[in-house]
């Protein structure tokens, strides 16, 4: 088969602690966000994204990981 099985898309919730500051940068993140796309989306709504993005654009991050992933051994289905 040529398409490979989904992933688990199976969300996944998680509580974390911002400090009062970050609260805000991620507001007015938000309200940017607005002015830039011209749709409002709650601070929890772009998170998700942002945290993905951030990661995305690590690239020591995808250096390691991409050296972990080789060196994890293969199954064959």
């Amino acid at each position: 088969m040529k398409l490979a099985k989904l992933p688990d898309r199976t969300p996944v919730k998680m509580n974390v602690v911002l400090t009062p500051s970050l609260v805000q940068r991620l507001r007015e993140y938000a309200a940017f966000y607005a002015e830039t796309y011209g749709n409002k989306e709650e601070v929890a709504e772009l998170i998700p994204f942002m945290l993905e993005a951030f990661l995305d654009g690590d690239v020591a991050f995808k250096k390691e990981k991409k050296k972990v992933d080789g060196t994890k051994s293969t199954s064959s289905d």
